[in-house]
């Protein structure tokens, strides 16, 4: 298998690549200068590369041998709206857009993988899928919809995310439950204006808006069993335009996240059923916009168990235990499909360890050939002669 370990030249040329990415940030269903990028590198290599799943999205495969037998490895490219405060030196150079979550380290640290692979041994295909629109707008779900798994002869799918809050070195794969489900909701109350000196001529929406958002915090504590997990949370309240006047209506807007589906039922019915209440107490109406954007992310135990035992046995990382997280992730759509395994792998820097989707954030480099390695491992295990 060591043969097929990246060279410490191909790390330090995979980091450039890293850096070129991370100062040329595309958002969600607009990755074409990274998908050519993409697809000029692997075409280099021998891949046969389709492009335009997901409208963007890039798949490359490699067979050998005359097995039937297949995985594939995704990695995801899109980038955050967030101007950048890393100071690094090859900062984003796209005013409002850079790579907070380190899809940048992902792609580099596949592409690092996929040309390993080209000297790796195995008898099979590996496919590598490049997915656009992971940050909220389901690229996922485009790359199936749009025949991924029609077109290309797929067993099994893997994908990894780095994970600041775990040691370099670690990992977490679960048998079950890695990422939550979430929902997203707008309610846009109406009341009725007023002067700010004579509030009893109107209906207050601001005062129905702060008594929905406190009373929506109700739901998990009080409608959820303990034993399950659920989150509601308001992320925006919009109201008004000066200081003397009630305004006639107001929005609320936030995140809803659960794993279990009678608890993503339960949610949006009380949600919606507290804003109307509540709104019409206060002499107000309420509209209440709710919509399911991502499946809870859940892995099959035998692939994550393979991930694990693949780690094991090559030294590449030591995978521990941990809680799942009430994030969610859209290769979600991809594992309703088919079996496979989200597995996160720690990235945690010394000193100042900016978060996923902080203006600091910057993909740690010492993992880019953790990850690699693993991925060529998986790949020789997985597709063994």
């Amino acid at each position: 298998m060591a043969s097929a370990y990246i060279s410490s030249d191909e790390i330090e040329e995979a980091i450039k690549w890293r850096h070129h990415l991370h100062e040329h940030p595309e958002l969600a269903f607009e990755e074409d200068q990274t998908s050519q990028f993409i697809a000029g590198q692997l075409s280099n290599w021998g891949y046969e590369v389709k492009r335009g799943y997901g409208k963007t999205g890039v798949v490359a495969s490699l067979h050998r041998g005359s097995s039937e037998k297949s995985l594939a490895i995704r990695a995801d490219m899109d980038a955050l709206p967030i101007l950048e405060e890393s100071g690094v030196a090859y900062a984003s150079k796209a005013p409002g857009k850079m790579h907070a979550c380190g899809h940048d380290g992902h792609v580099a640290t596949a592409l690092a993988a996929a040309r390993a692979c080209t000297r790796a041994s195995f008898d099979g295909t590996v496919h590598f899928v490049f997915q656009p629109a992971e940050e909220n707008e389901g690229g996922g779900r485009a790359m199936v919809e749009g025949g991924l798994f029609r077109d290309f002869n797929i067993d099994a799918i893997y994908g990894m995310h780095n994970w600041p809050a775990l040691d370099v070195g670690q990992g977490v794969a679960r048998d079950d439950q890695m990422m939550a489900a979430f929902g997203t909701f707008e309610i846009m109350i109406e009341g009725r204006g007023a002067h700010g000196a004579m509030p009893h001529e109107g209906a207050d929406p601001i005062v129905a808006a702060s008594h929905i958002a406190a009373g929506l915090q109700t739901i998990a504590s009080r409608n959820v069993s303990p034993l399950q997990a659920a989150v509601v949370s308001v992320t925006q309240i919009h109201a008004g335009e000066t200081w003397n006047v009630i305004p006639g209506h107001a929005m609320i807007r936030g995140t809803t996240r659960w794993f279990d589906a009678e608890v993503g039922d339960k949610l949006e019915e009380r949600l919606t059923a507290l804003a109307q209440a509540i709104a019409t107490g206060f002499g107000c109406s309420a509209k209440v916009g709710y919509t399911r954007r991502y499946p809870a992310t859940i892995n099959d135990p035998r692939c994550a168990r393979i991930v694990r035992d693949v780690a094991a046995a090559t030294d590449i990382l030591q995978f521990v235990d941990a809680a799942p997280s009430m994030a969610a992730e859209d290769f979600a759509f991809m594992l309703e499909e088919k079996p496979g395994c989200y597995f996160w792998l720690g990235a945690k820097k010394e000193g100042r360890n900016p978060g996923l989707h902080s203006p600091f954030f910057d993909f740690n480099d010492k993992v880019l050939p953790l990850g690699a390695n693993l991925w060529v491992a998986l790949v020789e295990s997985q597709l063994s002669v």
